[in-house]
């Protein structure tokens, strides 16, 4: 009996069952990966560090640049299968309805825990005294009634407009300049390179908070996200994506950041350099990180993705 109890325990111990890396099955269809990507430079780096990762593994991946609307839509449609840039409260409104009809699932824990989303200024102009939600109004004149905002049918300009029309904070008469994130910063930028007042949708993790010396407005009252603006971001699957692609979810899973990493990953972009490239940077320069984002996942063939991981020179 000893002897029988002896076999079998070495016949288990050289299964996969044991190992350190489990390789479950995946459905085909999770070799080809497609993530939704919203312009705004945060996501643009974390979709580039998942998408470097998952090539370096086998798997054939895919972005397409489109708004938030447009990509709970797409996983609704099975025309994507993630998006990495769910900003909690900020895009609330916007996937409220996917969320109610089970169309989209969202990752159980976030991605970033220490973000921030909320109106801010020049510091000159806080040392003016706007310095809270309920200052702007007075500075009306200065800032030529306007509040520069981020793209079209995003979660922050719903809220500010809603703040307008309700003349909340006596906003009533103000207009809200819609641009993309790029437009929004320059328009920050040349009116810093004046010294002129502006109100703008600012947020961390962002290289803004390092190249310009801001400050974030208090007093909102919730208007933009409880507790001034701060702020989570989680990644979101289709609902069945947990399941069918188990591998590829573990990565997710994985994928953790802090606030000062994803500003600093976030800086490359914003001098132009390319995405991928300064993703793959990232991982020579920061082994541990690798090493973290890799535990228990596999290749797509199933061999430890430590070890088996190739990084594209392109």
């Amino acid at each position: 009996m000893k002897r029988l109890i002896s076999c079998c325990l070495l016949a288990l111990s050289a299964t996969p069952l044991l190992s350190p890396h489990v390789f479950a099955a995946e459905d085909a269809s999770c070799k080809n990966v497609r993530m939704g990507v919203v312009n705004w430079t945060d996501v643009i780096a974390t979709s580039a560090m998942a998408q470097t990762l998952l090539d370096g593994l086998g798997y054939k991946t895919k972005q397409t640049s489109a708004s938030q609307q447009i990509i709970f839509a797409g996983m609704r449609d099975n025309r994507l299968d993630l998006f990495l840039g769910y900003w909690n409260p900020t895009m609330n409104g916007s996937i409220a309805p996917f969320l109610a009809a089970k169309q989209i699932t969202v990752l159980p824990e976030p991605s970033l825990k220490d973000a921030k989303a909320t109106l801010a200024v020049p510091t000159y102009l806080a040392d003016k005294g706007l310095k809270t939600f309920a200052d702007i109004a007075r500075f009306e004149k200065e800032l030529g009634g306007k509040i520069y905002g981020i793209e079209p049918g995003s979660g922050a300009n719903t809220k500010i407009t809603a703040m307008i029309d309700e003349n909340r904070f006596g906003l009533g008469k103000f207009q809200l300049v819609e641009s993309s994130e790029a437009g929004m910063l320059s328009a920050v930028a040349r009116a810093v390179k004046r010294n002129e007042p502006i109100v703008f949708f600012g947020w961390a993790p962002h290289p803004m908070n390092i190249q310009q010396d801001m400050t974030y407005l208090s007093g909102s009252e919730d208007a933009l996200g409880p507790n001034e603006g701060q702020a989570s971001v989680w990644t979101v699957t289709m609902p069945d994506y947990a399941s069918r692609c188990p591998n590829v979810s573990r990565l997710l899973s994985n994928l953790t950041f802090s606030a000062e990493d994803e500003s600093r990953m976030m800086q490359p972009l914003l001098d132009h350099k390319d995405a991928q490239a300064s993703a793959r940077q990232w991982l020579k320069d920061h082994p541990q990180d690798q090493q973290r984002w890799l535990e228990g996942v596999t290749t797509v063939d199933g061999k430890p993705a430590a070890e088996h991981l190739k990084l594209s020179t392109q």
